[in-house]
């Protein structure tokens, strides 16, 4: 009796050593993270109410000047803007300091999920208007959650994160110091 529990024992200890290591499950998703930096055009001039596309006036000069301070330490991969000259402007310093072409957006057309996956895992800035920054903001989250921006407010700055699918977003204010 003693000898079969001794060869019982050493079978059970072979058996139990002899078992497959755990496999890790390489299939799962890699983790994914985009997020959407969206502001306002600058100031822009109003000498001109006729003009349906004006330039940035000199305190939107300074803003867009600032815009590219505040997100010299973000390293953007892509820039979009609306076509106008406001918008335009307004982009212009962040893309000569982080020497990235500025590519137009319409966005009244713009498919928003393959905007997603083309700027997938990536930091993107997108400079549009008092209507079409909230509106591209609540595109992003899937919420009707902002609406338009006042039109006397040019320093607000939606950061929208999407994490694995997941969207969440801050809404920010910076004043300017910027000359008048």
């Amino acid at each position: 009796m003693k000898a079969f529990k001794y060869v019982l024992f050493i079978l059970l200890s072979i058996s139990l050593s002899c078992k497959d290591e755990p496999t890790v499950d390489t299939s799962q998703e890699q983790s994914s993270v985009s997020t959407f930096y969206l502001i306002r055009h600058a100031e822009k001039n109003r000498g001109n109410l006729n003009d349906a596309d004006p330039e940035l006036n000199q305190q939107g000069l300074g803003r867009a000047m600032h815009w590219a301070e505040i997100l010299a330490d973000t390293e953007l991969d892509a820039i979009y803007s609306t076509d106008y000259n406001r918008t335009s402007m307004t982009a212009a310093p962040t893309s000569v300091k982080q020497n990235i072409d500025v590519q137009y957006y319409d966005p009244n057309t713009i498919d928003i999920a393959q905007f997603k996956t083309e700027n997938l895992n990536k930091n993107v800035l997108v400079v549009g208007h008092s209507n079409t920054t909230p509106d591209f903001v609540n595109k992003l989250i899937d919420e009707q959650k902002y609406f338009d921006i006042d039109d006397s407010e040019n320093g607000t700055l939606f950061i929208v994160k999407i994490i694995n699918g997941k969207p969440s977003v801050d809404k920010l204010i910076f004043n300017c110091n910027c000359p008048d």
